[in-house]
Protein backbone atom coordinates (compact mmCIF):
# COMPACT_ATOMS: atom_id res chain seq x y z
CA UNK A 1 0.00 0.00 0.00
CA UNK A 2 1.24 3.35 -0.96
CA UNK A 3 2.10 6.28 1.93
CA UNK A 4 0.94 9.37 1.49
CA UNK A 5 1.84 13.03 2.64
CA UNK A 6 -0.37 15.83 2.67
CA UNK A 7 1.65 18.83 1.65
CA UNK A 8 0.77 21.49 4.01
CA UNK A 9 2.75 24.82 1.95
CA UNK A 10 -0.07 24.28 -0.87
CA UNK A 11 -3.45 22.17 0.89
CA UNK A 12 -5.68 23.60 3.81
CA UNK A 13 -4.30 26.99 2.78
CA UNK A 14 -7.82 27.93 4.03
CA UNK A 15 -6.43 28.16 7.87
CA UNK A 16 -3.16 29.51 8.96
CA UNK A 17 -0.15 27.35 8.74
CA UNK A 18 0.20 25.75 12.17
CA UNK A 19 -3.50 24.85 12.09
CA UNK A 20 -3.27 22.72 9.02
CA UNK A 21 -1.56 20.00 10.84
CA UNK A 22 -4.44 19.37 12.77
CA UNK A 23 -7.00 19.49 9.79
CA UNK A 24 -4.67 17.11 7.69
CA UNK A 25 -4.73 14.69 10.82
CA UNK A 26 -8.79 15.08 10.72
CA UNK A 27 -8.95 13.82 7.16
CA UNK A 28 -7.37 11.17 7.83
CA UNK A 29 -3.17 11.74 7.26
CA UNK A 30 -0.33 10.31 9.38
CA UNK A 31 2.37 12.10 7.38
CA UNK A 32 2.90 15.78 6.44
CA UNK A 33 5.10 17.70 4.27
CA UNK A 34 5.75 21.48 3.44
CA UNK A 35 8.33 23.23 1.65
CA UNK A 36 10.35 25.44 4.45
CA UNK A 37 10.60 24.97 8.26
CA UNK A 38 13.30 28.17 8.47
CA UNK A 39 10.61 30.39 8.59
CA UNK A 40 7.96 28.91 10.66
CA UNK A 41 7.46 28.70 13.98
CA UNK A 42 9.90 25.60 14.53
CA UNK A 43 8.28 24.92 18.21
CA UNK A 44 4.68 25.42 16.93
CA UNK A 45 4.99 22.78 14.49
CA UNK A 46 6.68 20.41 16.83
CA UNK A 47 4.08 20.87 19.15
CA UNK A 48 1.26 20.10 16.66
CA UNK A 49 3.32 17.08 15.48
CA UNK A 50 2.97 15.87 18.84
CA UNK A 51 -0.23 16.73 19.46
CA UNK A 52 -2.00 14.84 16.00
CA UNK A 53 0.13 12.12 15.96
CA UNK A 54 1.61 13.08 12.58
CA UNK A 55 5.00 12.72 11.05
CA UNK A 56 7.08 15.52 8.91
CA UNK A 57 8.78 13.35 6.26
CA UNK A 58 10.41 16.39 3.90
CA UNK A 59 11.05 20.15 3.78
CA UNK A 60 13.59 21.91 1.99
CA UNK A 61 16.57 24.17 3.48
CA UNK A 62 16.52 27.96 3.22
CA UNK A 63 16.72 28.68 -0.41
CA UNK A 64 16.67 32.59 -0.57
CA UNK A 65 13.87 34.66 -1.42
CA UNK A 66 11.75 32.41 -3.21
CA UNK A 67 8.77 34.80 -3.88
CA UNK A 68 11.47 37.03 -5.92
CA UNK A 69 12.32 33.40 -7.61
CA UNK A 70 15.62 32.50 -5.97
CA UNK A 71 15.72 28.51 -5.63
CA UNK A 72 18.38 27.89 -3.61
CA UNK A 73 22.43 27.21 -3.94
CA UNK A 74 23.12 23.70 -5.00
CA UNK A 75 24.83 25.00 -8.38
CA UNK A 76 26.42 28.43 -7.87
CA UNK A 77 30.01 28.58 -7.01
CA UNK A 78 30.38 31.77 -4.96
CA UNK A 79 27.44 30.15 -2.36
CA UNK A 80 28.67 27.23 -1.59
CA UNK A 81 29.73 27.65 2.09
CA UNK A 82 26.19 29.23 2.19
CA UNK A 83 24.90 26.40 0.82
CA UNK A 84 26.72 23.90 3.57
CA UNK A 85 24.84 26.20 6.49
CA UNK A 86 21.80 25.98 5.18
CA UNK A 87 21.80 22.18 5.00
CA UNK A 88 23.49 22.32 8.53
CA UNK A 89 20.98 24.42 9.48
CA UNK A 90 17.61 22.06 8.10
CA UNK A 91 19.56 18.83 9.78
CA UNK A 92 19.20 20.51 13.20
CA UNK A 93 15.61 21.59 12.66
CA UNK A 94 14.98 17.78 10.96
CA UNK A 95 16.27 16.25 13.64
CA UNK A 96 14.12 18.33 15.94
CA UNK A 97 11.30 17.05 13.87
CA UNK A 98 11.97 13.50 13.34
CA UNK A 99 12.31 14.12 9.45
CA UNK A 100 14.40 11.99 7.29
CA UNK A 101 14.83 13.67 3.73
CA UNK A 102 15.67 17.17 3.34
CA UNK A 103 15.07 18.39 -0.57
CA UNK A 104 17.86 20.77 -1.34
CA UNK A 105 16.90 22.82 -3.96
CA UNK A 106 19.95 23.39 -6.86
CA UNK A 107 19.42 26.60 -7.30
CA UNK A 108 19.17 28.77 -10.68
CA UNK A 109 22.23 29.15 -13.56
CA UNK A 110 24.49 31.22 -12.91
CA UNK A 111 25.75 33.66 -16.47
CA UNK A 112 29.24 33.09 -18.04
CA UNK A 113 29.07 29.20 -16.19
CA UNK A 114 29.32 26.22 -18.30
CA UNK A 115 27.14 23.36 -17.77
CA UNK A 116 29.87 21.14 -16.72
CA UNK A 117 31.21 23.49 -13.82
CA UNK A 118 26.93 23.66 -12.98
CA UNK A 119 27.11 20.07 -12.38
CA UNK A 120 30.52 19.75 -10.75
CA UNK A 121 29.45 22.51 -8.15
CA UNK A 122 26.10 20.17 -7.55
CA UNK A 123 28.09 17.37 -7.01
CA UNK A 124 30.79 18.56 -4.76
CA UNK A 125 28.36 20.15 -2.45
CA UNK A 126 26.36 17.19 -2.05
CA UNK A 127 29.67 14.99 -1.33
CA UNK A 128 30.34 17.52 0.79
CA UNK A 129 26.79 17.52 2.84
CA UNK A 130 26.45 13.97 2.37
CA UNK A 131 28.41 12.69 5.60
CA UNK A 132 26.48 15.13 7.54
CA UNK A 133 23.06 13.83 6.62
CA UNK A 134 24.41 10.24 6.82
CA UNK A 135 24.96 10.78 10.51
CA UNK A 136 21.97 12.20 11.55
CA UNK A 137 20.05 9.23 9.35
CA UNK A 138 18.57 12.19 6.67
CA UNK A 139 18.59 11.69 3.22
CA UNK A 140 19.72 14.09 0.82
CA UNK A 141 17.25 14.55 -2.49
CA UNK A 142 18.16 17.25 -5.81
CA UNK A 143 14.35 18.21 -7.69
CA UNK A 144 14.39 19.03 -11.13
CA UNK A 145 11.81 21.72 -12.42
CA UNK A 146 10.18 22.60 -15.09
CA UNK A 147 11.43 24.94 -17.31
CA UNK A 148 7.95 27.07 -18.09
CA UNK A 149 7.51 28.29 -14.54
CA UNK A 150 10.91 28.26 -13.58
CA UNK A 151 13.37 29.07 -16.92
CA UNK A 152 15.98 29.67 -14.85
CA UNK A 153 16.92 27.08 -12.40
CA UNK A 154 19.62 24.60 -13.60
CA UNK A 155 17.89 21.72 -12.85
CA UNK A 156 15.32 20.95 -15.65
CA UNK A 157 15.16 17.33 -16.31
CA UNK A 158 15.15 14.39 -14.73
CA UNK A 159 17.99 12.69 -17.12
CA UNK A 160 20.68 14.90 -15.32
CA UNK A 161 19.16 14.41 -11.70
CA UNK A 162 19.65 11.06 -12.25
CA UNK A 163 23.12 11.59 -13.53
CA UNK A 164 23.98 14.16 -10.59
CA UNK A 165 22.77 10.70 -8.21
CA UNK A 166 24.84 8.76 -9.73
CA UNK A 167 27.79 10.70 -9.83
CA UNK A 168 27.82 12.02 -6.49
CA UNK A 169 27.50 8.20 -5.47
CA UNK A 170 26.37 8.39 -2.06
CA UNK A 171 23.57 6.23 -0.51
CA UNK A 172 21.69 9.20 1.43
CA UNK A 173 21.90 10.97 -1.58
CA UNK A 174 18.70 10.57 -3.70
CA UNK A 175 16.46 12.57 -6.49
CA UNK A 176 13.18 13.45 -5.76
CA UNK A 177 10.67 13.11 -8.62
CA UNK A 178 8.08 15.61 -9.10
CA UNK A 179 5.26 13.73 -11.23
CA UNK A 180 4.08 17.39 -11.70
CA UNK A 181 7.27 18.85 -13.49
CA UNK A 182 7.89 15.94 -14.93
CA UNK A 183 4.89 16.09 -17.32
CA UNK A 184 5.33 19.11 -18.64
CA UNK A 185 8.74 19.04 -19.45
CA UNK A 186 9.22 15.17 -20.30
CA UNK A 187 6.47 12.96 -20.25
CA UNK A 188 7.20 9.44 -20.21
CA UNK A 189 6.53 9.08 -16.03
CA UNK A 190 5.73 5.48 -15.45
CA UNK A 191 8.65 3.62 -17.73
CA UNK A 192 11.31 6.72 -15.83
CA UNK A 193 9.82 6.24 -12.45
CA UNK A 194 9.93 2.57 -13.33
CA UNK A 195 13.14 2.20 -14.28
CA UNK A 196 15.21 4.78 -11.53
CA UNK A 197 13.19 3.54 -8.43
CA UNK A 198 16.17 2.66 -6.51
CA UNK A 199 17.62 6.24 -7.19
CA UNK A 200 14.29 7.82 -6.43
CA UNK A 201 13.79 8.99 -2.77
CA UNK A 202 10.81 10.84 -2.79
CA UNK A 203 7.88 11.29 -5.08
CA UNK A 204 5.37 14.47 -5.45
CA UNK A 205 2.21 14.15 -7.35
CA UNK A 206 -0.23 16.80 -8.92
CA UNK A 207 -2.05 17.29 -12.32
CA UNK A 208 -1.61 18.85 -15.69
CA UNK A 209 -2.27 21.53 -16.16
CA UNK A 210 -3.09 23.56 -13.54
CA UNK A 211 -1.07 21.26 -10.58
CA UNK A 212 -4.87 20.43 -9.71
CA UNK A 213 -5.79 17.30 -7.64
CA UNK A 214 -5.71 14.01 -9.46
CA UNK A 215 -8.20 13.60 -11.87
CA UNK A 216 -8.01 16.81 -13.08
CA UNK A 217 -6.09 17.20 -15.83
CA UNK A 218 -4.39 14.72 -18.28
CA UNK A 219 -2.31 12.32 -16.48
CA UNK A 220 -3.68 9.10 -15.58
CA UNK A 221 -3.26 8.37 -11.59
CA UNK A 222 -4.78 5.38 -11.16
CA UNK A 223 -2.66 3.78 -13.32
CA UNK A 224 0.64 6.10 -12.52
CA UNK A 225 -0.43 4.67 -8.87
CA UNK A 226 -1.32 1.39 -9.53
CA UNK A 227 2.47 0.63 -11.11
CA UNK A 228 4.07 2.38 -8.26
CA UNK A 229 2.72 0.04 -5.56
CA UNK A 230 3.56 -3.48 -8.13
CA UNK A 231 7.09 -2.15 -8.31
CA UNK A 232 6.78 -2.21 -4.40
CA UNK A 233 8.08 1.78 -4.04
CA UNK A 234 7.84 1.77 -0.45
CA UNK A 235 8.70 5.97 0.14
CA UNK A 236 6.03 8.42 0.03
CA UNK A 237 3.69 10.47 -2.52
CA UNK A 238 4.06 13.74 -1.21
CA UNK A 239 0.10 15.61 -2.37
CA UNK A 240 1.87 18.73 -3.49
CA UNK A 241 -0.86 19.97 -5.83
CA UNK A 242 -3.44 23.22 -5.21
CA UNK A 243 -6.86 22.17 -4.52
CA UNK A 244 -9.02 23.48 -7.08
CA UNK A 245 -11.76 24.16 -4.54
CA UNK A 246 -12.27 23.47 -0.61
CA UNK A 247 -9.31 21.19 0.10
CA UNK A 248 -11.11 18.18 1.62
CA UNK A 249 -13.24 17.93 -1.19
CA UNK A 250 -10.28 17.71 -3.47
CA UNK A 251 -9.37 14.37 -1.45
CA UNK A 252 -12.20 12.52 -2.94
CA UNK A 253 -9.74 11.38 -5.30
CA UNK A 254 -7.71 9.26 -2.63
CA UNK A 255 -9.81 7.25 -0.39
CA UNK A 256 -9.67 7.51 3.61
CA UNK A 257 -8.33 4.09 4.10
CA UNK A 258 -5.79 5.32 2.07
CA UNK A 259 -4.68 8.36 3.51
CA UNK A 260 -2.46 6.73 6.38
CA UNK A 261 0.11 3.96 5.70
Amino acid sequence: MLKYAANLTLLFTEVPFLQRFGRAAGAGFRAVEFLFAHSEDVGGIEREIRQHGLEVVLFDPEAGDFSSGDRGYLCVPSRRDHCFKTIEDAVVTAKRLGVRRLNVLAGNRVEGLSAEDHRRTVVENLRRAAPLAERAGITLLIEALNRFEHPRYYLDHSRLGLEIVRKVNHANVRFQYDVYHMQRIEGNLIETLLGNLPLIGHIQIADVPGRHEPGTGEINFPLLLQALEGAGYSGYVGLEYRPSGRTEDSLAWLPGNKRSP
